[in-house]
């Protein structure tokens, strides 16, 4: 985005049509990768921070209508001052994109059933004394 302000669709990598579900979707992911719990020392806080800085403004309705208006009217005001040259010399934007893959399936857990199972036959009376 043009200024200081940074792309939140940039920051959770969904085009500017994305549902409600797909920015949702998003930064559930992101904050999975991103987490300083499950990255370790690769974690990043300020990347983090930007991720839910991003799903914070993108997630109201109402807050997602204003940046994009106040997008528009930035990108409006950078077309009529004349174009910007990259670092190149192109005028194309470079987006950086993370892409993160996993070679183990994510962990399952399984809900324990105390119903079954050896200790299932052992009774306790109301003194807590035990009893078959």
């Amino acid at each position: 985005m043009p200024g200081n302000s940074p792309d939140h669709y940039a920051a959770l990598n969904v085009p500017r049509t994305a549902t409600q579900q797909e920015i949702a979707r998003a930064y559930r992911s992101l904050l999975r990768t991103h987490h300083p719990d499950l990255a370790g020392p690769t974690a990043a806080p300020a990347e983090l921070q930007l991720i839910m800085q991003a799903f914070e403004v993108l997630r109201d309705p109402r807050r997602r209508l204003a940046y994009d208006r106040d997008f528009l009217r930035n990108e409006q005001r950078a077309a009529a001052a004349g174009p910007r040259e990259g670092p190149s010399g192109d005028h194309s934007r470079e987006v950086p994109v993370r892409r993160v893959r996993h070679e183990d399936p994510p962990l399952r857990a399984t809900p324990v059933r105390w119903e079954s199972g050896p200790w299932a036959t052992i009774r306790f009376d109301p003194r807590g004394e035990r009893r078959r």
